[in-house]
């Protein structure tokens, strides 16, 4: 893996349309990030270790990350 895909892996997390319902807003306020709708899903982006936390964050509840 190249050192820009690296960096960019671990500063974004792409979710399928949806993915976010109902955890949006919890999210935005628990942590810093940006959150853009794009036309094939959700980008979460943030800081490396904002991410990670994210991450962790949406696999207790129950959103699946590829």
């Amino acid at each position: 893996m190249t050192e820009v895909a690296r960096l960019r892996d671990s500063t974004q997390i792409l979710l399928p349309p949806g993915a976010l319902d109902g955890l949006r807003e919890e999210l935005e306020s628990r942590f810093v990030v940006t959150i853009t709708r794009e036309a094939d899903g959700v980008r979460i982006i943030g800081s490396p270790v904002v991410i990670k936390d994210v991450s962790g964050y949406l696999a207790r509840n129950g959103v699946t990350l590829a």
